[in-house]
């Protein structure tokens, strides 16, 4: 697939990995996790940017411990439609943003957010589109969270993006997020492996701009 295949098949989802198949099934350990991770490094008052936020179960349970300045981005307009079904505070209170990732990062201003993070969703981003990373790390001052599958152990050596395309009807691309982000600025400073994704905290070298 080219990159707009990619964005059409994501923009048009329904069914399976769909927002409201995500809507249904809530907050999880994952959601546990980042809120855990977020409260240790940067504290509930911090701007926090969600990629791929979907209908934001993720970002709900953030919202349900404290979290206001919560902020998100996905290519689906129909998770917004679900947000306001499902999280209506959360809609109310959040501010979200209906387009590629690719597009919507650009328009952010120098260090933006405090932290911002990714669950199963930069694994979808087309090696065209690999500019973004030097985009996030532009935009957040201290923080980035990735929960991604990169394919395995026999990726922990891999230096470019390999794609899976034969076990899901969309192209998954592995990559080694630790390599990719140190290359822009930012030292894996946690790391856990779970039995499909790896949990990867990653913070600035030297410290978030503001401290700098």
């Amino acid at each position: 697939m080219d990159p707009d295949d990619v964005r059409r098949q994501w923009t048009e989802r329904s069914g399976e990995f769909s927002p409201a198949y995500y809507a249904y099934y809530g907050p999880n350990e994952t959601s546990e996790s980042i809120r855990g991770l977020l409260e240790r490094y940067v504290g509930a008052d911090a701007a926090i940017l969600e990629l791929g936020c979907g209908s934001g179960r993720h970002l709900s349970h953030l919202h349900e411990h404290g979290f206001e300045n919560l902020n998100g981005v996905d290519i689906n307009e129909d998770a917004f439609e679900v947000m306001e079904d499902v999280y209506p505070d959360l809609a109310a209170r959040g501010t979200f943003h209906a387009d590629a990732i690719e597009n919507v990062v650009a328009s952010f201003d120098d260090g933006r957010f405090d932290a911002i993070f990714s669950v199963e969703t930069l694994q979808h981003l087309h090696p065209d589109d690999e500019r973004v990373f030097e985009e996030l790390s532009r935009i957040v001052d201290d923080l980035l969270i990735t929960v991604e599958n990169e394919g395995g152990d026999e990726r922990a050596v891999q230096t470019e993006p390999a794609v899976n395309d034969v076990e899901y009807d969309f192209p998954l691309y592995y990559r080694n997020w630790k390599r990719v982000f140190a290359e822009v600025g930012f030292t894996e400073i946690e790391s856990e492996r779970g039995e499909r994704d790896t949990l990867r905290v990653l913070r600035r070298v030297g410290g978030d701009r503001r401290r700098a």
